[in-house]
């Protein structure tokens, strides 16, 4: 196997990014996230990381020089604001992260960049002016870059999730660099996801629910962490639920037993919760990823998430061009 390649990854939260990308071939040289919740989980699964709980805004590199010149720097960046909530307060937290993750290249010099966020950020008019900035230092610094949108679904995500992406490289090497393609012929339904768990405590209903569960996950979303307790979403995205049987206002916390009388209920409140566990699984993260905290602050941790097949495919079109010969 060619030797790995090292990467600093920053905003890391559970893990989904780099989880993948070192499924992909790469090596942590370090992880920075600033919550405390989040870090816990990364050391729980890889001990031997080198994880770093620190603000980014406050992260200085020198102070990691194993950090410098290294293959990739990648981040998983909080959510930008949606177009129709642009402009708002709120979202100025946000672009700083994106501004000093941007800032962090100068620093450590890496060969190639990654950086996932809402499609909003990639394909809005509204943020025109953050993709201009972006890409003037990006230039400035002898790099050339890649926007686009991938769907987490066509890489057998049982999830509806649109990423927006940036990837840039050095220009020795940056026409070697193609946005990765689907691994999957076709989706990968909720019901089909979840029916081993579904099974597990011995629910005779699991197989006729699943077979009606037969869509994509909508989009999971971590919610606010100044927010209360733990859904699977706003109004609409709740509907979508609803309609493979799943109440959304709230995650169980099993699922159900031998005992479990299924209602088949159109009532939402009547109908089928998924568990925390189940979340992770349409997140797709590996079976023995173990997200630690209590039930809220780990559905925040997998919702905020990259799932880590589309970090393992992002990395393996990246390490491909890293590899590749130089041209100009």
């Amino acid at each position: 196997m060619a030797d790995r390649l090292g990467f600093v990854d920053v905003c890391s939260g559970a893990g989904g990014l780099a989880s993948g990308l070192e499924s992909a071939g790469f090596s942590p040289v370090l992880l920075l996230d600033n919550k405390r919740q989040a870090c816990e989980t990364l050391r729980a699964n890889r001990p031997h990381w080198n994880v770093v709980c620190e603000d980014l805004n406050d992260f200085l590199p020198d102070e990691y020089p194993e950090t410098l010149d290294v293959d990739l720097l990648s981040a998983g960046l909080p959510r930008v604001k949606s177009w129709a909530a642009v402009g708002r307060s709120d979202s100025d937290q946000e672009l700083r992260l994106l501004t000093a993750t941007i800032y962090l290249v100068h620093s450590i010099q890496p060969r190639a960049l990654l950086l996932e966020n809402l499609p909003a950020l990639v394909e809005s008019p509204s943020y025109t002016g953050i993709r201009d900035f972006v890409e003037e230092e990006l230039a400035h610094l002898g790099y050339r870059f890649y926007w686009f949108v991938l769907n987490a679904a066509d890489f057998g995500v049982p999830q509806e999730r649109r990423q927006g992406l940036l990837v840039a490289l050095r220009k020795q090497r940056s026409r070697a660099f193609t946005p990765p393609v689907p691994t999957v012929d076709e989706h990968v339904p909720v019901g089909r996801a979840l029916l081993p768990s579904m099974r597990a405590r011995g629910w005779r209903d699991a197989d006729a629910w699943a077979s009606q569960a037969s869509s994509v996950a909508p989009t999971l979303v971590g919610g606010s962490e100044n927010r209360g307790g733990a859904d699977l979403g706003p109004s609409g995205t709740k509907r979508a639920w609803a309609r493979m049987g799943v109440n959304a206002g709230a995650l169980a916390d099993e699922v159900p037993g031998a005992d479990y009388d299924w209602p088949r209920s159109a009532d939402p409140a009547q109908m089928v919760k998924i568990t925390v566990d189940q979340a992770a699984l349409l997140q797709a993260f590996p079976a023995d990823w173990r997200i630690t905290g209590r039930k809220t602050a780990r559905y925040r941790q997998i919702g905020h998430a990259t799932p880590p097949p589309v970090g393992k495919a992002l990395g393996a079109a990246i390490a491909t061009a890293l590899r590749s010969p130089t041209c100009t």
